[in-house]
């Protein structure tokens, strides 16, 4: 008899395990950081909740459920006063280690102002600033700025950026099976260092991050054109040589997508004009499978500093075939408790103790 119950409650759980399988998978509400009645969220839900099902038109093999996000702007903030990665730059030029910077690298740094334009160029300065070190001790500074408070919000160290609301999708898509990458315009080295060290760190692995590429070379061998010739030995130390390859923006985005997933991401979030490529390579209709691209619009104004119309953005946008993101009106909340915007975004690191009184 014991044995005839055993094998019915074996058969019941079977039977729940199977009912289940096609089910979007959620701990509580999946998205608690979201306006309920945001647009945005109910696709996102609705889509993976088909992706997930056997039975639906809309269902995706475990292994291609692949999503992309781009970093700044999309996932972390990018308003203290600029990008993480150019924040980084000054303060390694300008405050931790302008002994080891030229003058000319170091005037780049002081140039900087709310409003540049963070093109090639400027990659080519961070390559040229970290000429020298290995990649475990650029990684190691990149963690360590983190550490440090910016001015742009109150009670924020750099590394507290994340958005609650993107955090909550990252870790929705992953517990239903799906691969996320991090496509970032920061180098590599430093996306993988912010991404380990965030809230996304267990849904993202180091080898999904993809981002702009300095030239690497085993120490000693900096200045043959290749190190082909050469066999790494134990002790050797792969060190930035300040040589610049590729600044992962706009289509670049896509073809290292490509060179290293070798298919299409069914789902893309971005920020801006130069995630596009990436948004547009995921939604083409040669995607074998259903693909979706959600664009994030800087809108708040209170407690972030984004300066965008989503009136005039989100059909701009929607034009383009993207589902669209108000970060004012679907994000219930941005940062973490107790972290708000300060009353001065940017301050010149050569005013006065009077003005800076004042901007505070």
């Amino acid at each position: 008899m014991k044995r005839l119950v055993s094998l019915f409650l074996c058969f019941i759980m079977v039977l729940s395990l199977a009912a289940c399988g096609g089910k979007a998978k959620t701990s509580g509400k999946a998205l608690p950081h979201w306006n309920p009645d945001a647009p945005a969220m109910k696709s996102i839900t609705e889509f993976v909740t088909a992706a997930v099902d056997e039975k639906s038109k809309g269902f995706i093999p475990a292994e291609d459920r692949i999503a992309v996000f781009d970093m700044d702007g999309t996932l972390t903030c990018e308003t203290f006063f600029t990008y993480y990665d150019t924040c980084m730059f000054i303060d390694y030029c300008l405050k931790d280690h302008p002994e080891r910077v030229s003058e000319e690298l170091k005037d780049a740094a002081r140039e900087i102002k709310p409003g540049y334009t963070a093109g090639e160029e400027l990659a080519r300065n961070f390559a040229k600033a970290y000429a020298g070190m290995t990649v475990e001790e650029l990684y190691d500074y990149a963690v360590e700025f983190g550490k440090k408070k910016t001015d742009s919000f109150n009670n924020m160290r750099y590394i507290d950026g994340f958005y609650l609301p993107m955090v909550e999708v990252v870790k929705y898509l992953h517990e239903n099976d799906f691969t996320i990458y991090v496509v970032s315009g920061t180098e590599r080295t430093t996306t993988r260092a912010i991404v380990a060290n965030s809230p996304i760190s267990e849904y993202v692995s180091p080898e999904h991050v993809i981002g702009t590429e300095f030239e690497v070379k085993v120490k000693g061998n900096e200045d043959v054109a290749s190190n082909m010739d050469y066999k790494y030995a134990d002790g050797d130390e792969l060190v930035f040589t300040g040589g610049f390859i590729q600044k992962n923006l706009n289509a670049n985005k896509t073809i290292w997508i490509e060179r290293e997933l070798g298919r299409r991401p069914v789902l893309a979030f971005g920020n801006s004009g130069s995630d596009t490529s990436m948004m547009n390579y995921a939604i083409d209709s040669r995607n074998p499978y259903p693909s979706a691209a959600y664009m994030i619009i800087a809108d708040d104004d209170v407690r972030e500093w984004g300066t965008q119309n989503y009136e005039e953005k989100a059909p701009q946008y929607q034009e383009q075939g993207y589902e669209t993101i108000s970060m004012k009106n679907d994000f219930a909340e941005i940062y973490a408790e107790g972290i708000t915007r300060a009353e001065t975004q940017y301050i010149e690191e050569d005013q006065s103790e009077e003005e800076l009184d004042k901007a505070a």
